[in-house]
């Protein structure tokens, strides 16, 4: 048995946070049906069609879920809603601002009907405060919460390559929803949660809140380096390879200088004579490092590190985390359906094959608008008459 297996999440979603959330529900046995505008569908199926003409994004967090359009403005529309609510025991929303209570969709309209139920609201700054109507996106997020003015080089400051801010918003969904369910097998009630993609993001940024207390500099940009620790970032091997090296302590300094470079003498140098000193001098310590690395290929110095005991990684590109050795070696890897054909994917971590994740097709828009309205007692005639209508 799959652990949400009899759950039925409604969502009406968009982009990555509520659909990353509403995927993991669905890893788990959940059955979750994506309500989406006819026609047009979350408007992350048109981002890109790099996934076999698929868009990566929605591929990434739609599998296993079904679809329905449906326009909830028309009063037909409105009729549906209602009947596919009173089947739900969770609904997730990350509408525009003000969308879901116009929709009827607010905790006030939901809960006194629906006393079970579990409704979650996801929003870019929440329901209230002067930021509660402003559009969010997950750049704009990374900005507002300082994760951008401590990411990148002194130069540059960079957003993440990843949609962290959509990501943390959505695993706070994700955890508060089960934690709801938990809830409601204790108490019978549901609960209305609300996650704010600028709570989740600041929350990841703690560090740096606590490392500029009491109006402290913010730590330094430093790219793929450290602002406090060397050797600790990226480093070229003579054969262009970038390996990641991360000298964390003296004992390790040690062994770095004995092992991977080789030079033992340096122990005794007063200059690197500790982590503070061997900040300090940065850059003319980066050119010892590198006359040593620029002899050696990519597998060599990472030989060198692993005798040492220096934490160490490749710097992958895309296919080589397609390829890597250790996703293979522990079959992380499977395959799910879609209207493309089959497609890669990862397994959810934390579970193996044996936990049984749900690994779902990627729904084609509007691919079970017919079978859903006919379990809510919809006839052919009538259904026929919702789609010419443009209400499906």
């Amino acid at each position: 048995m799959r652990t949400l297996e009899g759950v039925t999440v409604v969502t009406f979603e968009q982009a990555i946070a509520a659909p990353f959330c509403t995927r993991h529900l669905a890893d788990l046995g959940a059955r979750v049906i994506k309500v989406e505008r006819p026609g047009v569908g979350d408007f992350a199926r048109s981002y890109d069609n790099r996934a076999r003409g698929l868009a990566s994004h929605f591929v990434w967090v739609n599998r296993s879920k079904e679809s329905l359009t449906l326009d909830i403005k028309q009063p037909a529309g409105r009729t549906v809603l209602d009947a596919l609510i009173a089947k739900a025991d969770v609904v997730v929303q990350n509408l525009a601002p003000g969308a879901s209570a116009r929709a009827g969709l607010s905790w006030e309209a939901l809960s006194s009907r629906h006393p079970a139920l579990t409704l979650c609201d996801i929003s870019g700054y929440g329901p209230d405060g002067p930021y509660r109507d402003k559009k969010a996106y997950d750049l704009l997020i990374q900005s507002e919460a300082g994760h951008v003015s401590i990411t990148g080089t002194p130069e540059c400051p960079s957003k993440s390559g990843a949609s962290v801010a959509d990501i943390a918003a959505g695993v706070y969904a994700y955890s508060n929803v089960l934690a709801a369910l938990l809830r409601r097998h204790k108490t019978g009630k549901g609960s209305h949660i609300e996650v704010s993609m600028l709570e989740a993001m600041t929350e990841w940024t703690s560090y740096a809140l606590y490392y500029t207390y009491d109006g402290a500099p913010p730590p330094a940009r430093a790219g793929a380096s450290h602002a406090a620790i060397f050797p600790y970032g990226p480093f070229t091997a003579g054969d262009g390879a970038t390996v990641i090296l991360a000298v964390q302590n003296e004992r390790e300094w040690e062994a770095f200088c004995r092992t991977v470079l080789q030079q033992p003498e340096l122990l005794g140098d007063p200059r690197y004579g500790g982590n503070g000193q061997r900040v300090e001098r940065r850059q003319e310590l980066r050119q010892v490092l590198e006359a040593v690395f620029e002899r050696l290929t990519g597998p060599q110095l990472i030989g060198r590190l692993d005798e040492a005991g220096i934490a160490n990684a490749r710097m992958n590109d895309m296919q080589g985390v397609w390829h890597h050795p250790q996703l293979k070696a522990r079959d992380r890897w499977t395959q799910i359906d879609s209207p493309a054909g089959p497609l890669q994917a990862l397994l959810p971590p934390g579970m193996n094959r044996g936990d049984d994740p749900q690994m779902g097709p990627v729904p084609a828009l509007g691919e079970h608008t017919d079978a859903i309205l006919g379990e809510l007692g919809f006839a052919g005639g009538d259904i026929e008459a919702l789609r010419s209508s443009g209400v499906v």
